[in-house]
């Protein structure tokens, strides 16, 4: 057999075990990996359909403010079974933000006191479905709050809130402890 034709056949048998070994080595860690996405993480920080204020270390699920002039809240929610309601008066808070994000981390929806009506939180979530009945029905109660669809019926919320300086601290407190995610029951029959 020529010289030439052996470097290729140990070239090709050197790159398939190359490639056998990083897939075994990418299969064994694809768990780790998969137990440290955001969705998860916000999951582990308790039931669905509450916040969660986040503090300045790492808590249990390793979640933690990464900015020390912002206040942080995160709540995980399910739609399949219902809409969803998030809620806050904003008692003075200089600037807050609410970004959604789906199970994958892709962010669905984002508004800040800027772009909401009179700097008040009030954002309901709903899959296509939902939103198709409650547009329909259109019940008083959502008459001003903001309509947001999502293709996956899992997500998680972050909510955000400014603390410019630390007269500001007890503000963006009182926003993050009043503000609401729960299930949005507006009608008694209704399943969607």
């Amino acid at each position: 057999m020529p010289r030439f034709a052996l470097q290729i056949l140990f070239a090709v048998v050197v790159g398939v075990i190359g490639a056998a070994l990083l897939h075994l080595v990418i299969v064994l860690l694809l768990p780790e990996f998969s137990e440290k996405d955001a969705y998860t993480r916000v999951l582990a920080e308790g039931e669905m359909h509450r916040f969660y204020r986040l503090g300045e270390t790492p808590d249990r699920a390793g979640l933690a403010m990464d900015d020390p002039f912002m206040d942080v809240a995160v709540c995980a929610f399910d739609v399949s079974e219902g809409p969803l309601r998030l809620t806050a008066a904003n008692p003075g808070a200089p600037f807050w933000s609410l970004a959604v994000f789906d199970a994958s981390s892709n962010e669905v929806f984002s508004i800040n006191d800027r772009t909401s009506a009179g700097g008040v939180l009030d954002v309901v979530i709903a899959t296509p479905v939902q939103l198709t009945a409650l547009r329909k029905a259109l019940p008083r109660a959502v008459s001003q709050s903001i309509l947001v669809e999502t293709r996956q019926a899992e997500g998680y919320v972050v909510l955000r809130s400014l603390t410019p300086q630390q007269s500001y601290s007890e503000v963006a407190s009182q926003f993050l402890a009043q503000a609401t995610c729960a299930p949005f029951e507006w009608r008694s029959r209704s399943r969607f």
